[in-house]
């Protein structure tokens, strides 16, 4: 319990992603020893959607460990965007976290199929894990923008393509928002910026197309098969009647293609402009503004320096400039196993034997005397070790041993980690004063279960996950035992409710009424951060 209320406040940075990772792995213990798959243990969790708000909960570990996995995930983009993205070792970094946001989120979706939660629906964790892959896609870009954009062809070339790389990821994140039934969740903001960021990076490529095309005439002794093969690569076909050597040799049709390009970069600016001015959140954000500004006036003035009267009439339609990047951004999957954990019930027993699988007897005390140093039986297996071969005349089975019980205790020493030979080896140290040793039994698995359980509450919050069990009365038949309604999980808002709801006595408020969500949203784009800045 204390490591999982730690995890409600994790630090912002890998010793925050170790903490939750810990808890994950302590989980899988706990879920191996106890809560068997055949049947509910009475144990609720519940946790909160972070997009809609609405509680959910389930009888079992799967939501808590799927809800975990979120938040890691989740932390995992808070630590990107609070990265220096003025540093390439910041860029780096925040590159590395979204990546790693994608691998944990995409880990999610295809392991927790069934999550009741709806931020954790497999059509929303497949646009999160594009939103975080879009992000890094960005600080790529970043990245190389970082040291300055010579104005040189070739470095034009790439600029471009990288940038349109980054407009087509935002595109495609946009489309993935506007489907059903993940339109009606996602924030608008989120799907806004989205709409802005492929408008905006797609009028950089062009600006960038435009300027290699106006800016850099062919000259002599230039490399002409090298640029020649870097402007064919740098659309899927030329416009009709252009070839890419004549267009680089011809002065006229190299500044024609290059306005047009500047016309195309131009639109695209005023439409992410236009789409940033319809949400009130992305038009209160002084830095963006600032951006998408600055941006289009230098679009503009590319175009205006080199517009004729006849540019409406004579000027192409700028081809698509193809995306390429240097670096190709990539899932990086969890690594769970990196994080070592000691499981906090190692003392029951081996996990393979001592699980929610098998069902035991309690111990049972055996005291019985070696005649002439046999002891009436013989040992197998290790880690526990059971009794075989058992003399039915013998002074250990005449004491109660059973063939197939497990030694746990030998002069009430603990001995279930211990080998076949050092569990002899006490044996024999025992001399004549007898063997005191303590074994259990497997249980049919059919057996009735005992039934009774206890409330779990002090200090949980209601807005983090709260555990509850049913109590059950062993003394009262079937017929006689009252049945409770269960209250909604809907109705918890109202102070009546939560005066009714034994569930909820006793559980401290903080500060205010409204109920905090637990899940972190994932910061939606790292251009939100007030820190932020483009090349």
């Amino acid at each position: 319990m204390d490591l999982r209320q730690a995890c409600r406040t994790p630090s912002r940075d890998e010793a925050g992603v170790e903490l939750l990772t810990t808890y994950f792995n302590q989980l899988g213990f706990v879920e191996s020893r106890f809560f068997p798959p055949t049947r509910q243990m009475g144990i609720l969790f519940t946790w909160y959607d972070s997009l809609t708000g609405v509680p959910v909960s389930q009888q079992n570990l799967l939501l808590e460990k799927a809800s975990i996995l979120f938040n890691i995930g989740a932390l995992y983009t808070q630590i990107g965007t609070r990265c220096n993205r003025r540093t390439q070792a910041g860029l780096e970094g925040a590159v590395d976290a979204f990546q790693r946001a994608a691998g944990v989120l995409n880990h999610l979706k295809e392991t927790f199929t069934h999550t009741p939660s709806y931020d954790m629906s497999p059509a929303m964790l497949s646009v999160l894990v594009k939103m975080m892959l879009a992000q890094a896609q960005e600080n790529v870009f970043e990245k190389i923008c970082l040291p300055g954009i010579q104005n040189e062809f070739f470095t034009l070339v790439k600029v471009a393509q990288e940038a349109a790389k980054v407009g087509e990821v935002y595109r495609q994140l946009h489309t993935a928002m506007s489907q059903a039934p993940v339109k009606e969740n996602i924030p608008y903001s989120w799907a806004s910026l989205a709409c802005v960021k492929a408008h905006h990076y797609g009028a950089l490529a062009h600006y960038f197309a435009a300027t290699l095309l106006i800016d850099h005439q062919l000259k002599p002794g230039a490399d002409e098969d090298h640029q020649e093969k870097c402007l064919s690569q740098l659309y899927d076909h030329m416009p009709e009647g252009l070839t890419p050597l004549a267009t680089l040799k011809n002065g006229h049709q190299r500044r024609q293609l290059g306005k047009s390009h500047a016309r195309r970069a131009v639109a695209h600016h005023e439409e992410s402009v236009r789409e940033a001015s319809l949400c009130n959140k992305l038009r209160n954000i002084e830095v963006l503004r600032e951006v998408l500004s600055v941006a289009h006036q230098r679009s503009r003035l590319k175009y205006a320096q080199h517009q004729e009267d006849d540019d409406l009439l004579t000027l192409i339609e700028a081809p698509d400039i193809i995306s390429k990047t240097e670096q190709e951004v990539e899932i990086i999957l969890p690594q769970f196993s990196k994080v070592t954990v000691t499981d906090f019930f190692q003392k029951l027993g081996p996990l393979s034997v001592f699980s929610a699988n098998k069902r035991w007897t309690p111990p049972r005390s055996i005291h019985f005397t070696a005649e002439e140093g046999d002891l009436g039986f013989t040992l197998r297996g290790n880690s526990p070790v059971q009794v075989h071969f058992l003399d039915p005349h013998c002074s250990a089975a005449l004491a109660g041993a059973k063939e197939g019980d497990y030694i746990v205790s030998i002069q009430d020493a603990d001995c279930k980690w211990l080998t076949v030979s050092e569990v002899m080896r006490r044996l024999k140290a025992c001399g004549r004063d007898g063997v005191e040793m303590k074994v259990v039994s497997l249980l049919d698995f059919t057996s009735s279960m005992h039934n009774k359980c206890a409330t779990y509450s002090v200090g949980m919050q209601k807005t983090y996950s709260m555990i509850c069990l049913a109590i059950d009365d062993d003394d009262k038949t079937d017929k006689t035992k009252k049945i409770s309604k269960k209250l909604s999980f809907l109705s918890w808002g109202t102070n009546k409710n939560r005066q009714k709801s034994a569930s909820t006595l006793c559980l401290p408020s903080v500060g205010v009424a409204r109920p905090q969500v637990k899940k972190k949203l994932p910061s939606p784009f790292s251009l939100l951060n007030s820190d932020s800045s483009l090349y």
